[in-house]
């Protein structure tokens, strides 16, 4: 499925759960440089619960020791991504900081046995989108 079509699927809302999205509320500065980063991992047949295992116990940690904050994390319920797709939303304070995060993240040595342990028996993720995005300035807390 297209990423395209993916996200026109999903409702909005329920891509932020009533709790995360206060915490997504942009401050009362309209500088703020905040940039949220939407990420879908589509995973080899078979793959997704290997995958949701290295999140859960340790790449949303590793992301914090980087600097970006986790926002929320869903996998979808229907055909036909149900059974191979992770999507989630991180948070940085720039687009620069988002970089930066993203090159500590990868050259860590923590994160590259993480991944070298949990890829023992085969690759796990085929393909990974990632869009950056920025509140409007008529968001409002539900």
């Amino acid at each position: 499925m297209k990423r395209r079509k993916l996200l026109q699927s999903l409702p909005a809302m329920t891509l932020v759960p009533n709790a995360a999205w206060a915490a997504l509320r942009p401050t009362a500065d309209p500088t703020s440089t905040t940039v949220y980063e939407l990420r879908v991992y589509h995973t080899l047949e078979g793959k997704l619960d290997d995958l949701l295992k290295r999140f859960r116990e340790h790449t949303t940690k590793l992301f914090e020791k980087h600097g970006m904050k986790n926002v929320a994390y869903w996998t979808p319920l229907d055909e036909p991504t149900k059974n191979n797709t992770l999507i989630y939303i991180l948070a940085h304070p720039s687009r620069e900081a988002a970089a930066a995060n993203w090159k500590a993240f990868q050259d860590d040595p923590d994160w590259k046995s993480v991944r070298d342990k949990s890829e023992e028996n085969g690759k796990i993720v085929e393909k990974v989108d990632s869009t950056f995005m920025k509140l409007t300035d008529f968001s409002s807390a539900v």
